[in-house]
């Protein structure tokens, strides 16, 4: 998990554009992020978790 853990890959994080620059932004918590940040309540995209299992199985 700690190879995929960051803002950039939870369902909360979106990026909003605006007319000089985009700020990237968690819905959840109601703030500008970072995408390397990482948080406790993180919730991986259905797509990671799909890569978190599949380096799971690798590993075992």
């Amino acid at each position: 998990m700690k190879d995929f853990h960051c803002c950039a890959t939870c369902v909360h994080f979106t990026i909003i554009k605006e007319k000089r620059k985009s700020k990237r932004f968690c819905e959840r918590l109601g703030y500008e992020t970072d995408p390397k940040w990482k948080f406790n309540c993180w919730t991986p995209k259905e797509h990671v978790v799909t890569l978190m299992k599949k380096d799971q199985k690798e590993n075992r």
